[in-house]
């Protein structure tokens, strides 16, 4: 079973996030900010990381960077609610980038996408 860090700061989308991929399969980890999710990806190795952008502190795009410095075989597909940090070339460097929704199915469908590129799956 794969395991996906999600990198959310709003208590509401990280509950729902975690219950609809632990629904789909996956082992469900879960950060509420850039520092948080850099300590967690030390100890326990996920297969994916789901990143949020905008978070207060640290943003996703630090932690992006730093997550890559430390692996840069990690998966993390950024998910932001502004389609505006695809223009940033900071951001290209994830393996997809996903605008949020209050509908998972693209989310899903690039989680399923990026780890099967990978070769790691729900298993």
């Amino acid at each position: 079973m794969a395991t996906i860090l999600i990198v959310e700061d709003d208590d509401h989308q990280q509950l729902l996030y975690q219950e609809v991929l632990q629904e789909e399969g996956y082992n469900v980890i879960v950060a509420r900010s850039g520092k948080e999710a850099l300590e967690l990806a030390q100890r326990v190795t996920p297969d994916l990381v789901v990143l949020d952008i905008a978070m207060p502190g640290m943003d996703g795009i630090e932690t992006l960077g730093r997550l890559l410095s430390k692996n840069n075989q990690l998966p993390i597909i950024l998910h932001t609610a502004y389609a505006t940090y695809k223009d940033n070339f900071m951001t290209w460097s994830a393996d997809a980038y996903v605008v949020k929704s209050s509908d998972l199915t693209e989310l899903k469908k690039e989680i399923e996408r990026v780890l099967a590129k990978r070769g790691e799956g729900k298993k």
